[in-house]
C-alpha cells in the first residue's frame, strides 16, 4: 500500500503538536489535522487564559492587602473589559509557538478540517483521504455538562466561553470544587464579583486533605462561599440572572452559572468503530506505550483513559513520537506526575497523598512535614501559610505535596526523589541559597533521613574520634 504520509495526527493540543513536531524532527513525513484553534484548549480555553486571569486577580489582592508592607489599602477599581483584553493578549503572544506557520516549518503538513477514519489505516478530511501506517488521535476533551433540568435554556459558562466576558459577573455560581472551579472562583472574588461555590464532595478532592484545608479556608476568608453535598437538579431564569436548585431544595441565586464538574471525551464524527478502536466514555482503551485495541493506532492526551494534564499529553507525545521515530518502546510511567492548582496559595501534588499511601501500605509509611511558619523567606514576605509534606516507605519517596506560596516551583525536587533523579540524602547535602522556600524541601529531606545520620553508631564513632584526639 502506497502511503500518503509516514504518521498522521489527530489533534493539534499539547499532545499532537509535540507527536507531530517530534517526529518531523527525527526526519520522518508527518500529517497533523486540526478542525479547531492551534494549540487546544491548553492555550485558548484552559491553562494559558486562566494563569492570565489569576495574574490580574492577583494583582487586586495586592491592592487590598497594601497595608500590611505600610503602604494604603485601596479597593481596586476593577476594568473587567480590559482585563479581559489582558487575558486575550496573553493567548495572543504564545499563539506563534503552535501556529501552523512554526509546524509546517519544522516539516510538518498541516490539513485544517474534520477527520474521519475510513478504515485502520486511512482518514478523509474534506472529501480527500490520507493514509499513513502509524495513526495518532489526539483530540483531547471537553468540558462536562451535568444533566441539569432546565439548563440548555439559560445561558451558562464553561472554560470554553467564560473567557469572552467583558461584564464582571455580580454573582457567580460556580458548580464544581475541583482545580477549574476554585481556581476561577477566587479570581473572579478577588476582581470583585460575590462568588459561591456548589460541590458535591469536599474541594480538590484528588489533593492532601491537609493542603486542601489551607486553600479552601483562605478561599472562604476571602468571601467565597462554598456549599458542600450540592448536586444541581434543576435551572431557571428569573429577573436577575438565574435560580440553581439542588437536589436537596436548596437554591442559589446568581447572575452568572459557571459549570466546572470535570471533563468528557467527545468522539463523534471520529469513526473509531470504522477503525475498530475500543472506547467507552472513559476514554480510548490504551496500554502502558498509548497503544489502542488496534496496535499501530495511538490515543495520547486527554482522549484515553487516564491522567488529564497538558504536561502528561505532551510526555506522551514525546513518547510516541520517539516510539514510531525510532521503534523504541516507551512506557508511560506516572508515579512521578506532578500536579498544581494556582490558587492562592498553591497547591502542588506528586506521587500519593499521606491519605493514599497509609491506606496502600498501612504503617509502613512515615510522613515529615515542615510549616513555612518557620521559614525566614516567608516570614519577610508576611506569607508562611503553607507546608512542605515527604511522605515515605521505607527509605522510599513515594509522595509529597507543597501547599504556599509558589508551591508549583518547588514540587520538582519531590519529583525526582520519587523518579529515582534524585534522593532525600542527595536533596539535603545541597547548598541552597538562603533566604529561599526551597530550604523547606531541604530541611524535610534531611529530616527524613536524620536518623540515618545521627543514631548510636554516628555518634559512638564520634566520641571515640573526640577520646583519641585528646
Amino acid at each position: 500500500m502506497a502511503y500518503t504520509h509516514d504518521v498522521i495526527v489527530i489533534g493539534a493540543g499539547s499532545a499532537g503538536l509535540v507527536c507531530s513536531g517530534g517526529c518531523a524532527m527525527f526526519g520522518l513525513k508527518p500529517l497533523l489535522i486540526e478542525r479547531a484553534a492551534m494549540g487546544g484548549d491548553c492555550l485558548n480555553t484552559g491553562c494559558v487564559p486562566s494563569k492570565a486571569l489569576i495574574s490580574a486577580a492577583h494583582r487586586a489582592h495586592d491592592l487590598r492587602t497594601a497595608s500590611e508592607f505600610g503602604m494604603a489599602s485601596v479597593e481596586p477599581v476593577v476594568d473587567f473589559r480590559a482585563v479581559h483584553d489582558a487575558v486575550h493578549q496573553a493567548i495572543k503572544t504564545i499563539e506563534p509557538h503552535d501556529s501552523v506557520e512554526r509546524f509546517e516549518g519544522m516539516g510538518v503538513e498541516v490539513v485544517r478540517g474534520d477527520a474521519t477514519f475510513t478504515g485502520p489505516k486511512s482518514v478523509v478530511v474534506d472529501g480527500r483521504t490520507y493514509s499513513a501506517p502509524r495513526i495518532v488521535i489526539a483530540v483531547g476533551s471537553r468540558a462536562f455538562v451535568p444533566p441539569i433540568r432546565g439548563l440548555d435554556a439559560v445561558p451558562y459558562l464553561t472554560n470554553h466561553n467564560v473567557w469572552d466576558l467583558t461584564e464582571l459577573p455580580q454573582r457567580l455560581i460556580v458548580l464544581g470544587g475541583g482545580p477549574i472551579g476554585m481556581e476561577l472562583a477566587q479570581s473572579f472574588r478577588r476582581l470583585g464579583s460575590q462568588v459561591v461555590v456548589a460541590t458535591l464532595g469536599r474541594p480538590f478532592p484528588k489533593d492532601d486533605a491537609d493542603a486542601a484545608r489551607i486553600v479552601i479556608e483562605r478561599l472562604e476568608s476571602e468571601g467565597v462561599e462554598i456549599i458542600l453535598d450540592a448536586e444541581g437538579d434543576s435551572v431557571e431564569k428569573t429577573a436577575d440572572g438565574l435560580k440553581l436548585t439542588l437536589k436537596d431544595g436548596r437554591t442559589l441565586e446568581g447572575s452568572h452559572l459557571l459549570i466546572a464538574t470535570g471533563r468528557e471525551v467527545n468522539f463523534d464524527g471520529l469513526g473509531l468503530e470504522v477503525a475498530g478502536v475500543a472506547f467507552d466514555k472513559k476514554g480510548i482503551r490504551v496500554d502502558a506505550r498509548r497503544r489502542t485495541s488496534v496496535r499501530h493506532i495511538y490515543a495520547i492526551g486527554d482522549c484515553r483513559d487516564g491522567p488529564r494534564f497538558t504536561h502528561a499529553s505532551g510526555y506522551e507525545g514525546g513518547n510516541v513520537a520517539l516510539e514510531i521515530s525510532l521503534g523504541v518502546p516507551t512506557k508511560a510511567n506516572y508515579s512521578a506526575l506532578p500536579w498544581v492548582t494556582y490558587t492562592d496559595p498553591e497547591l502542588a501534588q506528586v506521587g500519593l497523598t499521606e491519605e493514599e499511601a497509609r491506606g496502600r501500605f498501612g504503617d509502613k509509611v512515615t510522613v515529615w512535614r515542615e510549616d513555612f511558619d518557620h521559614n525566614d523567606r516567608a516570614v519577610t514576605e508576611r506569607e508562611v501559610t503553607g507546608f512542605v509534606k515527604l511522605v515515605k516507605k521505607g527509605s522510599k519517596v513515594i509522595g509529597g505535596t507543597v501547599v504556599g506560596r509558589g508551591a508549583g516551583d518547588l514540587i520538582l525536587p519531590i519529583a525526582m526523589m520519587i523518579a529515582g533523579k534524585s534522593s532525600t540524602f542527595g536533596v539535603a547535602s545541597l547548598i541552597v541559597p538562603y533566604p529561599n522556600r526551597s530550604e523547606h524541601i531541604k530541611a524535610a529531606a534531611f529530616a527524613s533521613d536524620e536518623g540515618k545520620v545521627f543514631n548510636k553508631w554516628s555518634r559512638g564513632w564520634a566520641r571515640f574520634l573526640a577520646r583519641l584526639r585528646g
